[in-house]
Parts: structure tokens; C-alpha cells; sequence
């Protein structure tokens, strides 16, 4: 199922505000070298990201699933004065690419880079948390939501990308990834700890505000 087609998405980018060249330029290199370039989030939802951010104004911004990076400069362009990201991925192979993107951006100095299991990571990173973002492995969804609920302050905001799943959450007889996918959104849905909703953008976003 496709959430949007071509025609309302290039709707959506046109009344969005523009991408910067940088982010243009990270967009295209992706799609060119890697194979999986849909894991990028792209100009429509960066620019959704990047609107959170400069809301919340956080000091502070955890971000589970670097890639390319795209997805961490737009959640920067939001940090508070003297605020800082930290961004976690286990592709070490992309590494030099990605601080060569930070780099350019001038925020390098504000953006913290980790190469390495999440799980083990995010214990290690002081709070409080005020912006997170979890975009890496779905199976490990809801670890890294409790381990970041640890850290977070009340007020602070959760995204959680990719909960839609092309739309397949709503088949009962969905593969084990889609069903792991559909519980997590379940046990998020009853969690009391949260305000919630889930954003139907690209691959679906859910919302959660720590109560």
C-alpha cells in the first residue's frame, strides 16, 4: 500500500519549505550509492522533523538510526544555543561519508556520533533527553523506547518512525516484522506514560509527548 503518491507528494514538497543544498546533495548521493535509499527521510518529512525540532528547541536530541545523516541535520537545525545531537548507527562503512556531511553543515561541532550498538549506547549518554527519534531496527523498537523514557524529561518528545509499514499493520495475518511492528503500536497506543498519535507521513510517524 503506498501512503502517498508521486503526484501529492511533490504537492507536499512544493508547500514545505525548501531543502537546503546539503540536504539536496545527501539526498541525491544516497540514491545513487546505497541500496536502500527509501531509509533516507527526505525532504518532506525532514522538513516535518526539522519544524518538531525548532518547537521543542531542545538542548539535548537522541537520534537511533544515523544512515546518511539527512535525518540528523534536520532535527539539528532546531537545537537550543549551546544544544547538541547525539545520532547512533552500527554502519561503520558510512562514516566517513556522514562526518564529511556534518562538516559541511557547520553544526559538526554540535552533533555527537556514535558508531555501535544502540542498546548499549544510549545507558552511557547523560540526560535529559528533551527530542528523540528512533529510525534503526524495528525489532529493537521498544527497547529503545524504554531506555530513552529512562532519560526524558517530562514534556519531552518521542518520534518513532516507519510504524505503518506501507500499511501492512492492519493485516492480521502480516509477516513477523509487521507484527512486531503492530504490537509495539499497540503497547504504545495503552501506554499511560505518553500523549500519542501516529502521523500518517511517509511510513507512518508516531507522536509520543512524556506526560
Amino acid at each position: 500500500m503506498d501512503m502517498f503518491d508521486d503526484i501529492l507528494t511533490s504537492y507536499l514538497e512544493k508547500t514545505a519549505d525548501v531543502e537546503s543544498t546539503l540536504l539536496g546533495h545527501i539526498n541525491r548521493e544516497t540514491y545513487l550509492k546505497e541500496r536502500a535509499p527509501h531509509m533516507l527521510s527526505g525532504h518532506y518529512q525532514g522538513r516535518l522533523l526539522a519544524l518538531l525540532s525548532k518547537l521543542v528547541s531542545p538542548k539535548k536530541v537522541l537520534e537511533v538510526g544515523t544512515f546518511t545523516g539527512y535525518a540528523t541535520l534536520c532535527l539539528a537545525e532546531g537545537l537550543a544555543p549551546g544544544g547538541e545531537i547525539h545520532t547512533i548507527d552500527s554502519n561503520a562503512e558510512l562514516e566517513d561519508r556522514v562526518r564529511g556531511y556534518f562538516a559541511q553543515s557547520g553544526l559538526d561541532h554540535a552533533i555527537h556520533y556514535h558508531i555501535g550498538d544502540a542498546a548499549a549506547i544510549i545507558p552511557n549518554i547523560d540526560g535529559p533527553i528533551d527530542l528523540a527519534f528512533i529510525d534503526a531496527d524495528k525489532k529493537n523498537n521498544g527497547r529503545y523506547y524504554e531506555l530513552i523514557m529512562e532519560k526524558s524529561r517530562t514534556g519531552s518528545l518521542i518520534l518513532i518512525d516507519n510504524v505503518l509499514w506501507k500499511g501492512k499493520v492492519v493485516n492480521a495475518e502480516a509477516d513477523t516484522q509487521t507484527q512486531q511492528i503492530a504490537t509495539l503500536n499497540n503497547q504504545l497506543a495503552h501506554d499511560e506514560r505518553v500523549d500519542k498519535l501516529i502521523l500518517p507521513v511517509r511510513d507512518g510517524l508516531f507522536l509520543l509527548r512524556k506526560r
